[in-house]
């Protein structure tokens, strides 16, 4: 393998030597490719979600549906931008998606262990998928090659109070928009255009 120090490297922000399939909560920032606002705004301190948003939301709220190891906790569709807290438990040996009998074709034996860049691929698969089926049927506005950025912020949550501060941070970003880093209406001084 022929070895270019001149060509650009992506930098990993992952742990080096952290097991991301270790049991315990994961918040993740997962940006819209270039930061395009898809999804909907920001008014008065509150996020208005549009069809594709509400689409974001709903493939959020039916991963534990799909993936029983899987819970999530606080999140937030911004326009251009999702918050939220992905937590990995324990999988019983046998389980089978909820809401389906362990004997519809299943394989037995334990659920196939899930990292948290898997459910991070997942859901931007998912969205990815239903934004495009949105593009086609209904006229959302198209997106460039990528729905989402390939790549994704994370940090462990090791501690109950850092969680209640991330869910806290969560909660309240829709309040922070007008001067949000990820606003590109955000003049480059730090105040709104």
């Amino acid at each position: 393998m022929t070895n270019h120090p001149d060509q650009h490297r992506r930098r990993s922000i992952r742990l080096p030597d952290y097991d991301y399939t270790t049991t315990g909560a994961y918040f993740v920032t997962i940006c819209a490719h270039e930061h395009r606002c898809l999804f909907g705004d920001v008014m008065d301190g509150r996020v208005r979600l549009n069809e594709a948003g509400m689409v974001v939301q709903a493939v959020w709220d039916e991963l534990p549906v799909h993936y029983p190891h899987v819970e999530i906790d606080t999140f937030v569709v911004m326009p251009n931008h999702v918050h939220g807290i992905i937590i990995l438990t324990d999988s019983p040996v046998g389980a089978a998606p909820r809401g389906r009998p362990n004997n519809c074709g299943q394989a037995r034996g334990p659920a196939p262990t899930m990292s948290l860049p898997d459910v991070v691929h997942r859901f931007k698969t998912m969205t990815t998928k239903r934004y495009t089926d949105g593009v086609k049927q209904s006229k959302w506005p198209p997106f460039d090659k990528h729905l989402w950025q390939r790549g994704y912020y994370e940090h462990v949550v090791r501690r109950t109070d850092k969680m209640n501060c991330i869910r806290e941070y969560i909660l309240q970003n829709p309040l922070c928009w007008e001067f949000d880093r990820e606003n590109p209406h955000l003049d480059k001084s730090g105040g709104p255009l």
